[in-house]
């Protein structure tokens, strides 16, 4: 599939910075992009279409003192792809991920189902991606560098399952085949209790997979081992295991991939080495406070402050005040853009935080 990207000037950004004379946010070099990051939209479903789609989001940005667009790209329900910072600009958003990371929004909120047609363009994307920087970028939702709930469920299992997309084919890995032109093998990891398994995973678990995949005569492509680096052979001895089980297809991200899947190795070990993850704990937002409001001063309007630039609407340089000042109102306002429902009716600016506001944002800001 290839894929068409709507630039900037076609669906008429405004000028980086809002200036004709900024040259924009800084380059990076595609060596240096390792991730790649799926985001929504938020809680609220979108209904906007077309060009809407990527200016109603370049509005948001803009009122958070981003540059523009913070995302790489945009994908809306009908498969268009739009240009947001692009294949060579540092982001805005994940912190700590913005020269590492690519990124796609892909236009939905709440629990709106993603349409075949755009995770088809966003996992196009994504491959393209692999292919431009010559190597597997990992695969991540916005919540696996940030405390968030972005993506959504729907999103993240998406994610977490490899991006399938119904009626794409995907590019082939890069550096995926054999050496001699052999058949392509899957050069992805999965964490099983707190393990790795699958190409590049080190250590004494991925030693006794091999073992074990010998003992049931399933280790023809060991010519050496097995040892503690998963290679090849370790994904083709494991494919040929899941082969034995009655899985099929052996491309990768398929059931016979070669890339263990927490039943298949159960199967083979008995047991799953590891610790299991236990469930996290309910987040409770602190109570909403008493007397807060724009313009008074108390020692909560630090905590509020915190949570916004813990939540990237307001920027970590500006300096902690127990004044609800026009910075703090700026960036409750541009969450309340995110977040209508929070919102107090009859108004398009809302500088108030309220309790459900409180405990929404508080919520996004640290919640698992």
């Amino acid at each position: 599939m290839s894929v068409k990207i709507i630039s900037r000037a076609e669906w008429g950004a405004r000028p980086w910075d809002n200036d004709p004379r900024s040259s924009g946010p800084a380059t990076v070099a595609l060596a240096s992009r390792t991730e790649w990051f799926v985001h929504y939209d938020g809680a609220t479903p979108i209904v906007r279409t077309g060009y809407a789609i990527p200016r109603a989001i370049e509005a948001e940005h803009l009122a958070n003192g981003w540059a523009g667009i913070g995302y790489s790209f945009v994908v809306d329900q009908a498969g268009n792809a739009y240009e947001g910072r692009g294949w060579g600009r540092v982001g805005a958003h994940c912190p700590g991920h913005n020269v590492s990371g690519l990124s796609v929004q892909i236009a939905i909120g709440g629990d709106q189902e993603p349409t075949p047609a755009a995770l088809a363009t966003a996992r196009a994307l994504y491959d393209e991606a692999c292919e431009r920087t010559g190597r597997k970028l990992a695969m991540k939702g916005h919540k696996d560098g940030f405390a968030t709930l972005c993506p959504g469920t729907r999103l993240y299992a998406w994610v977490q399952a490899g991006m399938p997309a119904q009626g794409y084919k995907p590019a082939p890995n890069p550096g995926g085949s054999l050496p001699g032109g052999g058949a392509e093998v899957a050069r992805y990891q999965v964490t099983i209790n707190g393990l790795t398994y699958g190409y590049g995973a080190v250590g004494d678990h991925v030693t006794k997979v091999g073992e074990a995949l010998v003992k049931r005569g399933h280790g023809s492509h060991y010519t050496s081992g097995p040892g503690p680096t998963w290679t090849d052979a370790d994904t083709l001895c494991y494919s040929d295991f899941q082969q034995s089980l009655g899985h099929k297809g052996t491309a990768p991200h398929q059931d016979a991939d070669g890339v263990p899947g927490e039943s298949s190795l159960r199967t083979l070990l008995g047991t799953l080495p590891g610790k299991a993850a236990t469930a996290p704990k309910a987040y409770a937002p602190p109570a909403f406070p008493a007397g807060i409001g724009p313009n008074k001063a108390a020692p909560s309007a630090r905590t509020l402050q915190r949570a916004l630039k813990a939540a990237g609407y307001m920027a970590k340089s500006v300096a902690e005040a127990d004044n609800y000042g026009p910075q703090t109102q700026k960036a409750v306002a541009a969450f309340h853009n995110a977040y209508p429902q929070y919102r107090s009716q009859g108004v398009s600016y809302d500088p108030a935080i309220g309790p459900k506001g409180w405990a929404a944002l508080f919520t996004l800001a640290y919640g698992k």
